[in-house]
């Protein structure tokens, strides 16, 4: 029987009893359905995993008692820096959520000429906030037990000058592959553009930074497609996809 997962930003210790937050309490009441004395496993993005059973549940509180913690990790030897050009709704929840599944350590939306999504401060904070709970109930999916680091929405610009690593862009029209290169220090800063890709000035931009175009395949990807296929791509070539 599959036991279900829940982030929290409490402190987590065994033995311990934790009232949920409001958000966790109506998904375990409302729609896990769990009952007193189901087991239930609760982590905090830290590491590692707390497994524990429902005590009490009502209409105005759910409490779980955590009874041993388990060291336990998913994560990638590769470190993957996702630079992710923001498109437009679904398809930037949708990249967001499977750059969790698939391993991304940061991932960092960025705003670029192309961009076609117009933020004031107070919907960058509304976006971000919405981008965050996408990651963190893809990791209660996944199994992950740390969080990747996710950034403020950044610029293209103040992006790539920050980088280490191998550093790659997407570009269809490219030579490279990525399979003509090889990670430095096991770290990979990847940069994928919105709807309609990267503008020419971005494109000579991102090669001053050094970064290097790749591409994938014959065929053009949306912006969704891509960033999925790339973090497939370098995970399987020299991260945990091996």
């Amino acid at each position: 029987m599959r036991i279900s997962r829940l982030y929290t930003t409490a402190i987590l210790k065994i033995n311990a009893t934790l009232e949920l937050d409001d958000d966790n309490a109506h998904y375990a009441r409302s729609v896990l359905r769990l009952k007193n004395d189901a087991p239930i496993i609760l982590f905090n993005g830290t590491g590692g995993e707390f497994f524990g059973k429902v005590v009490e549940v009502s209409r105005k509180l759910v409490r779980v008692e955590l009874e041993n913690f388990v060291e336990r990790s998913v994560e990638s030897h590769l470190k993957i820096h996702l630079g992710l050009g923001i498109s437009r709704g679904d398809r930037m929840d949708f990249s967001v959520q499977k750059a969790v599944e698939l391993g991304a350590t940061s991932i960092t939306p960025l705003i670029t000429e192309r961009c076609v999504v117009q933020f004031k401060d107070e919907k960058k904070s509304q976006r971000w906030q919405h981008w965050q709970k996408i990651i963190q109930h893809a990791a209660e999916q996944s199994g992950r037990t740390v969080l990747p680091d996710f950034s403020a929405v950044s610029t293209f610009n103040s992006w790539v000058k920050e980088q280490g690593g191998l550093k790659v862009f997407l570009d269809p029209y490219a030579e490279k592959t990525l399979a003509q290169l090889s990670p430095e220090n096991h770290s990979v800063a990847l940069l994928t553009g919105p709807e309609g890709g990267f503008s020419a000035q971005e494109r000579e931009m991102a090669k001053a930074a050094g970064f290097i175009p790749v591409r994938l395949g014959a065929r053009i990807l949306r912006t969704e497609t891509a960033s999925l296929a790339a973090l497939s791509a370098v995970q399987m070539l020299w991260g945990d996809f091996q």
